[in-house]
Formats: structure tokens, C-alpha cells, sequence
């Protein structure tokens, strides 16, 4: 059967239109995840597909490849431009898309000559009259596409699903390792192709056995592409656990170095009480010489040398109040005004340690996130057995969200621990089946973190 008809020319043409527009479409399902907004998904898939499209409305002879390659560079530029961060991350995902798409078309055309040859031999197709040639062909477009999608919407699934931390700055090193099983799976499909091309050419179809072992390698290549990923996030994750790890450490140096100047406030206390009898004598005696003047300047002395050594800050416990009182210098000395109305929930399970990591991290974003002259304000209330604080700061700007955690993305992810005070501000609400809540409205940023106790009899 000569298949140079109007219907095969029709049915070849809508392959040729449908299959570009569906790659496009599998292009934004993978890059999705690691986009800020639908509407730029949305252009990667256009720029594709228009690209693809252009190139066949030019009829180009550039071969499929080189077509490929200039429809996926497009899209990645697209990408850069319209999200210029962790350029690495996405030429990643472009290399990826390329090797999978054709993974995908190579295991599709084993399966597409094989199921056809079949077919067209068998006696009922070779006795078949014209229109069943025609939907027999028309079927096998469809199977083609429809495969092809499949086989590819499936690798990008897997690649999606091992990928945890989206949005993890990728570095160069990173970059090339990752990069490596594609660049093989590429060239071992160049050599297979090549080398199946050649047997068809030679003897009118390939043989059985190099189909089968081609489509064993197609697919280990799939595989080896999302094991590498795998590792690859695995070594992120034991990143992550170390970076967090020695955050912790430095938190509770620092909730021991709060420890030791509550320990210095109490002994400064101490030492007050101890002179608190010679001061009243002072003033015993100041006021029975009728000298009212000095008794007041006295009294106003002592009064700001107890502020000194205690703090204005009266939360309900000395660690809190060290804390508290620490963020308020920092604030004035950025010469941020520092508000403060919280309480620290005496007598319930909440322990202390647990509120001073939030405090900490909610006031070192909020004070660290100000601008001068701006106002910092910290406050905790109860409502029935649900401990709240909310932690509120002028903010002006602009915010990327992480479409996993559903947490603010700060380009402060560094040594030094910023990016993560939020997420150990959730992981001790967790502890006492709460959660944290965003809100930004009015140029104020405003952290709410929610405690759930059981009160103590």
C-alpha cells in the first residue's frame, strides 16, 4: 500500500501540527513546579510550540533534532527572562526535557514500526480495501502520539516526584554532574539510531533482537536519569539536615548565653536587695531632714538603676525578658521603633526553650527586614487552649513563595542559617500541633504562629 494519498498527507499533517503543541504542553508540566506563576508556564509552552510550528510553516530541512534544540532554547530563554534566578536549575530542566523527549520518540518508533509491520502483514489488512489502509494509518498516528505523550508525560512525573527541593539554588559542580547521564543517553540514542537506520535501510526492517535490547536501553536511560536526581536530592537533603543541625546548635548557644545573663540579672538583683536597706535609710533620713528635693533625685536614680539591671520588659520569664530586651537594643540601634505587648503562657505545657526559638528567628527576620524609622512589633494573646504570637514589621516589596512548603523564598540561604527561621519557627508549632500563617496587606508583614496547650493543674 503506496501511502501518498490525500488522507495519509492529511493524517501525517496533523502528526506533524499536534505532536510539537503536545510536547510544549509536556515542557510546562515539568517546569511548573519550579516557575513563580501559571501565566509563565503558560508562555514557555507558547514560545515551544510556536517555535516548533515556525520551523515547520519554513519548512526547514534541519533535521529533528537541531529542530528540538531551537524550540527548547527558546523556551529556555523565555524562562530567563521572565524568572531570572538559578539560571543552572533551568538549563538543567531544558537538557532534561531534550533527553527524555527523545527517549520517549525512540522507545515510541520501536513500538510504532513493530505494532505497524505487524499489522499491515497480516491477511486480513493485505485483502483490506483502501478506507481500511486509511484507518489503519489514522489509527497509528494516533498510537504514535498517544504513546509518545504517555512514555514522556511519565519520566516527567518521575522526575517531579523525586525532585523535592525546587527551590534549591543549583550549582555549576551540581550542574554538571546531573547533566552527564543526559549527555549519555543522548549519544547512545545518536548510535542506536544510526545503527537501526542502517539495518533498515539494508534489509528493509530491523531485526527483533536489536529492538528489544534498544528498548531496554531506552529505558534504563529514563531510569538512570531519575536515580542521578534522586542522589542528587538525597545529598540536598543531608545538606539541609546538617545546615539545620548546626542552626540549632547556635540557637541554643544562644538560649545558654540568654541562660547566663538571667543568671547575671538575678545576681545584680540580689546585690540590690542587699543594698535595699541602705538605700531606704538614705531616704529614711533625707526626708526626716526635710531635704524633699534630694529624696526625689534619689529616688529617681534608684528607679533607673533598677530599670538598668532589670529591663522594661515584664513577659512573665527572665528568659523571654533577656530575649525581649536584647531585639529592643538591636531595633533602636537600626533605630527601628520596638513594640512589645507579649506574655509568656505560665503554667501551661509550652516550654520556654520552644518560645525562644520563635522569638528569635521572628524577630531576627523582622528586625534584619526593617528600614530605618520603620516599627517592629511583638505580641502574644490566648484564645481558649491556643497560645498565639504574631510578630508584625513594615515591609515594602515583593515576595517569592515556594510552591512546596508554602513559605516565603529568601535569596538568604547561606552559611550563616537565613532562609530558615521560618521553618523552624513551624517545626516547633508542630510540636504543639499548631502552624505559622503569612499575611501581607497594609506594607506590613505579619507572622503568626499558633500554640496549642494543655494548661497545668
Amino acid at each position: 500500500m503506496i501511502e501518498n494519498g490525500l488522507f495519509f498527507n492529511l493524517a501525517a499533517g496533523f502528526l506533524s501540527l499536534a505532536e510539537p503543541i503536545l510536547q510544549g504542553y509536556c515542557l510546562a508540566r515539568l517546569v511548573k513546579p519550579f516557575m513563580e506563576r501559571t501565566a509563565k508556564v503558560r508562555l514557555v509552552w507558547a514560545v515551544y510550540s510556536l517555535a516548533m510550528l515556525l520551523l515547520i510553516a519554513m519548512n526547514c530541512h534541519l533535521g529533528a533534532i537541531v529542530s528540538v534544540m531551537i524550540g527548547i532554547s527558546a523556551a529556555l530563554l523565555a524562562m530567563c527572562r521572565t524568572d531570572p534566578r538559578n539560571y543552572e536549575q533551568k538549563l538543567f530542566l531544558a537538557a532534561a526535557f531534550f533527553s527524555l523527549c527523545w527517549l520517549a520518540y525512540a522507545i515510541t518508533e520501536i513500538l510504532y514500526d513493530n505494532l505497524y509491520s505487524y499489522a499491515t502483514h497480516t491477511d486480513f489488512m493485505v485483502k483490506s480495501p483502501d478506507y481500511l489502509w486509511e484507518a489503519l494509518f489514522a489509527a497509528m498516528c494516533i498510537f504514535y502520539l498517544v504513546s509518545e505523550i504517555t512514555i514522556l508525560l511519565a519520566s516527567i512525573w518521575c522526575v517531579k516526584k523525586i525532585y523535592t527541593y525546587k527551590s534549591a539554588n543549583m550549582t555549576k559542580k551540581e550542574l554538571c554532574i546531573l547533566l552527564a547521564p543526559l549527555f549519555t543517553g543522548a549519544v547512545g540514542f545518536e548510535i542506536i539510531q544510526y545503527y537501526r537506520s542502517f539495518y533498515i535501510y539494508e534489509i528493509g526492517k530491523s531485526t527483533e533482537a536489536y529492538d528489544t535490547w534498544a528498548l531496554i536501553y531506552y529505558g534504563v536511560s529514563i531510569a538512570v536519569v531519575v536515580v542521578v536526581i534522586g542522589l542528587y536530592q538525597s545529598i540536598k537533603a543531608n545538606q539541609e539536615e546538617i545546615l539545620q543541625n548546626e542552626l540549632l546548635a547556635a540557637q541554643i548557644d544562644s538560649i545558654r548565653h540568654h541562660i547566663g545573663q538571667v543568671e547575671c540579672l538575678y545576681q545584680n538583683i540580689r546585690g540590690i536587695r542587699h543594698d535595699m536597706a541602705n538605700h531606704i535609710m538614705t531616704l529614711e533620713r533625707l526626708y526626716a531632714s526635710d531635704q524633699t528635693e534630694e529624696a526625689k533625685k534619689y529616688t529617681t536614680a534608684l528607679k533607673t538603676a533598677l530599670v538598668e539591671v532589670v529591663g522594661e520588659i515584664r513577659s512573665g520569664n527572665p528568659v523571654t525578658d533577656v530575649i525581649l530586651q536584647e531585639w529592643k537594643r538591636e531595633a533602636e540601634k537600626r533605630q527601628i521603633q520596638f513594640l512589645c505587648d507579649f506574655y509568656y503562657p505560665a503554667g501551661s505545657d509550652i516550654n520556654v526553650f520552644d518560645v525562644s526559638v520563635i522569638l528569635n528567628n521572628a524577630l531576627q527576620n523582622a528586625v534584619e527586614h526593617t528600614a530605618k524609622n520603620a516599627s517592629v512589633s511583638i505580641r502574644s494573646y490566648c484564645r481558649n487552649n491556643a497560645y498565639m504570637i504574631e510578630a508584625v514589621n513594615s515591609f515594602t516589596g515583593n515576595l517569592q513563595w515556594d510552591s512546596d512548603s508554602g513559605l516565603p523564598v529568601t535569596s538568604k540561604t547561606n552559611a550563616e542559617g537565613h532562609g530558615y527561621g521560618l521553618v523552624n519557627i513551624r517545626r516547633v508549632a508542630g510540636k504543639y500541633a499548631g502552624d505559622i500563617a503569612i499575611d501581607i496587606k497594609d506594607g506590613k508583614f505579619c507572622l503568626s504562629v499558633m500554640l496549642m496547650m494543655d494548661m497545668k493543674l
